[in-house]
């Protein structure tokens, strides 16, 4: 038995030799170490006092260890949570993005109406601050199709031929990248529903997800918000396409709970639907659009006094409706019941998203400045209304995974974790909250003093940092990369 224990015994001893003469590794020195932050992911549930160690844009460590790093920042007392992903952004302008930056966001699309032509699209943001993208535009894929010169306009109706066309048309913009397709049904009359139930056969064969405003808002039958659900939900069964059907607060108005169950039920039967909330009591839109032809009132349960003419602040009576929709502009609507407001914004299938305009002189609804704050400052801080984590999976994991099949980088977004995009925002819980509101709409977030995307701060100690041309850190969200 000895004789057999003898060279096991001296092969333990001369590998103990050989590895004591080994170097000790040298320690891993990060780009960034935030630390003694609450770090909070969605995705694994950690909610822990860790450091968070960045490197070339990704973050390599999230640990209790002490961690070496070309500049530590202490973050002690506040939360690092995944960068706020906003799936409904319209104000794609430096004004309006830098808004949105301060509250939170480090990724901003605009997928609802689209961008057209794309490339031109993505080319306008090569020197963006935060990371971008956009889908195709079906709203202009159609007007390609008509012959506006003939007066043809968004209520004709597309025969077979121009139905083609208008699938040429996105498909060619999906080919060069766009994020699925964006569809303002509701601002489009003329457009049929065998018209639509083809375009969802293209989405389906390029495996991308449409973007929908709905039909139809409001209650009236047969034109009301659960018709127009069930033709999404109806479209995407029937294709095998995913859809999304955008600001459930103000499409689902008073028939939020029969929506909502109808898109929660669909999901069980692995129907890929999905949808989205911004927390306020008040839409926004053109004056001039199909939403306010006649009997508006009825189908919206509202009246005059409840639209707002953004310019101004002005309240709406017969008479200034009439002026103002012959002369064309925003207006804010003040039609969604808080109740149902709250109903979807607490639903465990509903993300949060902003339907942020472009302000104009300053002027715009305040979603667009204060949506992520607001959620987590006043519905979950203040009223109690959902806890802090599932406020941020709400904004982060959530529309992560809505992107995730058509663009496989999203996974490495809306999670703190090593491996993930260092798109991080880091607030105070105490005090972080929207100062935004229909008086002063352009007010910044507070409470929310550092933003980073792709590990370079663009928001720091509560203000926006300045980039040299050609050095800011946003980059183009795109299905294929060129």
């Amino acid at each position: 038995m000895s004789h057999l224990r003898t060279p096991t015994l001296a092969a333990f001893v001369l590998f103990g030799t050989v590895a004591a003469c080994q170097p000790e590794a040298e320690p891993t020195v990060h780009d960034l170490v935030l630390a003694g932050g609450r770090v909070m992911d969605p995705e694994s549930g950690a909610d822990s006092v860790l450091n968070v160690g960045i490197r070339d844009g990704v973050v390599v460590s999230v640990t209790a260890d002490t961690l070496l790093g070309e500049e530590v920042m202490d973050v002690s007392g506040l939360v690092v949570a995944p960068g706020f992903i906003d799936l409904h952004a319209h104000g794609q302008d430096p004004f309006s993005r830098d808004l949105q930056v301060r509250d939170g966001v480090t990724t901003a699309l605009e997928l609802e109406s689209g961008g057209y032509p794309i490339e031109e699209w993505y080319a306008e943001r090569q020197d963006w601050r935060i990371n971008h993208g956009a889908s195709a535009s079906y709203s202009e894929a159609r007007r390609l199709a008509f012959d506006s010169a003939a007066g043809e306009t968004i209520y004709g109706r597309a025969d077979e031929a121009r139905v083609a066309e208008i699938q040429r048309h996105l498909e060619a913009e999906l080919s060069r990248g766009a994020l699925g397709v964006g569809l303002g049904l509701q601002y489009l009359p003329g457009a049929g529903r065998p018209e639509i139930f083809r375009m969802f056969q293209t989405a389906a064969e390029h495996g991308v997800t449409v973007f929908v405003h709905v039909r139809y808002s409001g209650v009236l039958e047969p034109t009301s918000a659960i018709a127009a659900v069930q033709e999404m939900v109806g479209n995407a069964a029937g294709t095998g396409a995913s859809v999304h059907v955008v600001h459930i607060g103000s499409t689902g108005l008073s028939q939020m709970g029969p929506v909502l169950e109808m898109i929660a039920g669909a999901q069980e039967v692995g129907v890929d639907v999905t949808t989205e909330i911004y927390p306020y009591t008040a839409a926004s839109t053109s004056i001039g659009s199909a939403i306010f032809d006649p009997g508006w009132r009825q189908r919206l349960g509202a009246n005059y006094g409840d639209i707002e003419w953004v310019a101004t602040g002005e309240r709406l009576d017969a008479g200034s409706f009439a002026r103002r929709r012959s002369q064309g502009g925003i207006v804010i609507a003040h039609i969604i019941p808080e109740e149902a407001m709250l109903q979807a914004l607490v639903h465990p299938i509903v993300m949060v998203a902003s339907d942020g305009v472009a302000f104009v002189n300053g002027r715009a609804h305040p979603r667009g400045a204060g949506t992520f704050a607001r959620v987590l400052g006043r519905y979950s801080r203040d009223e109690g209304r959902l806890g802090l984590m599932e406020a941020l999976r709400k904004m982060t994991l959530m529309p992560a995974r809505r992107l995730e099949a058509m663009v496989p980088e999203m996974a490495a977004k809306g999670r703190v974790s090593p491996g993930a995009d260092a798109d991080l925002t880091v607030f105070d819980p105490e005090t972080v909250l929207d100062r935004a509101t229909f008086v002063d709409p352009d007010q910044p977030s507070t409470g929310i003093p550092h933003v980073l995307v792709g590990g370079v701060f663009v928001v720091r100690d509560g203000e926006l940092v300045d980039f040299a041309e050609g050095t800011a850190p946003g980059r183009a969200i795109r299905r294929t990369r060129k």
